[in-house]
C-alpha cells in the first residue's frame, strides 16, 4: 500500500494523572520529529502518510510512552484508507481551516 492514508492515533498511558500529559507529549515528539503530516487534536492526532510509514511511527509513540515512564499504553488507532487513492487530512478539514 503505497498510496496516502489517514491515520488517528490516541494514547492512554497508565502513570499518575499529573503526569500524563507529559507522556502524551513525548509521543507528539516522535510523530512531529518524523516528518509526516500530522494535526494535534483534543482526543488524538491524525496523521497522514503510508500505511507503512505510520505504522513504524505508532510504534515509535509506544516505545517513548513506556520509556517516559508508563507501565500499560492503551492504544486506539483509527484508519481511512482508499484502494487507489491518496486520502488527506486537507480533504476532510480543509474547509474548516
Amino acid at each position: 500500500m503505497n498510496n496516502k492514508i489517514n491515520l488517528a492515533l490516541q494514547i492512554l498511558p497508565s502513570v499518575p494523572s499529573e503526569e500524563v500529559y507529559a507522556v502524551v507529549d513525548e509521543a507528539i515528539a516522535v510523530i512531529k520529529a518524523s516528518g509526516v503530516k500530522y494535526r494535534v487534536c483534543p482526543f488524538e492526532t491524525v496523521m497522514e502518510g503510508t500505511y507503512d510509514e505510520l505504522m513504524e511511527v505508532v510504534r515509535k509513540t509506544q516505545e517513548v510512552c513506556f520509556k517516559a515512564g508508563a507501565s500499560q499504553l492503551l492504544v486506539y488507532i483509527k484508519m481511512q484508507i482508499k484502494k487507489d487513492q491518496d486520502v488527506t487530512i486537507e480533504e476532510k478539514t480543509g474547509k474548516y481551516d
